[in-house]
């Protein structure tokens, strides 16, 4: 006895003739009869009285009517949540981000149109610091992740390249940098350089001006940077998208001249991931990268 027994019962249940219900089957009425034959065998008592022209329940085919529709229910059930599993379509997705995804607003863009397609999908999203969040993703504590690049993956990930903004200088407004009607890379040369967690802009900032920068703290977050500018500890040159978004006192942004310096934010995910609810969030991001023109593999 198995799951086709109980949703051939209900068939001539409900039509009350076996024709009828082997047409709604697909079946030979012979066979329909040979399989009920086998389920009254079965199970050791009556299900139908056969009349002339239809048939009609026994008591203990009507006892049996509300469990079989009740385990039919459960089986498809079950069978479709299998299958939408298998799809991607459900689960669960531990996605980890660096703060300027959010200044830049990809990050809300691609959560929001993927939770709206997949509403279904139980999506934790928690800020990382920049630094631990490829090797959490290697070790399986997040899923997927934001990060800032260009930065070197550990083996068995890959990025997503999304969109690039340049970098600009944050100052405190109280310094003589700020009197200044342009500021180039030369200016900053005997000054304290507070690290963001991407430092490619610094870097390129000291070399277009010639010289090694005087490197200060690496406090974390943008926040944490922009604070410590705020306290004249340092300058920083911090992504473009952090202007009206981080405003605290006297702290000015000013570009740099010259500086044509980028840096992108990346998703980075397994190689070979096996979630098929992950792997649908990567087809959704890689799409949103090509219609966007970037370079999304």
């Amino acid at each position: 006895m198995d799951i086709r027994h109980f949703r051939y019962f209900l068939a001539v249940a409900q039509q009350r003739n076996f024709t009828r219900a082997a047409e709604t089957l697909g079946i030979a009425p012979p066979t329909l009869t040979r399989q009920i034959q086998d389920l009254e065998h079965a199970l050791g008592v009556r299900l139908f009285v056969r009349e002339q022209r239809q048939v009609r329940l026994t008591e203990a085919g009507l006892a049996l009517l509300p469990d079989a529709e009740a385990t039919v229910r459960q089986f498809e059930l079950a069978q479709r949540n299998a299958q939408r599993a298998g799809r991607g379509e459900t689960g669960h997705i531990e996605l980890g981000y660096v703060a300027s995804a959010v200044y830049s607003g990809v990050l809300q863009r691609q959560v929001q149109a993927f939770a709206s397609d997949y509403a279904e999908v139980s999506l934790n999203v928690r800020e990382a610091s920049m630094a631990s969040l490829p090797e959490r993703i290697v070790e399986g504590r997040f899923d997927l992740g934001y990060v800032r690049s260009p930065m070197t993956l550990p083996e068995g990930l890959e990025a997503i390249r999304l969109n690039a903004e340049g970098f600009v200088l944050a100052l405190a407004a109280d310094t003589w940098l700020a009197r200044l009607k342009n500021i180039s890379p030369g200016h900053l040369q005997n000054e304290t350089f507070i690290l963001p967690e991407q430092i490619s802009g610094t870097l390129h900032v000291a070399a277009q001006g010639g010289y090694a920068p005087k490197l200060g703290a690496q406090p974390g977050g943008l926040v944490a940077v922009i604070a410590l500018v705020s306290l004249r500890q340092g300058v920083a040159v911090v992504p473009a998208s952090v202007v009206g978004h981080i405003s605290l006192p006297n702290v000015l942004y000013r570009p740099i001249e010259g500086c044509e310096a980028q840096s992108w934010l990346s998703l980075i995910y397994r190689r070979f991931e096996k979630s098929a609810v992950v792997t649908r969030y990567i087809e959704q991001v890689k799409r949103d990268a090509r219609t966007a023109g970037l370079d999304a593999k």
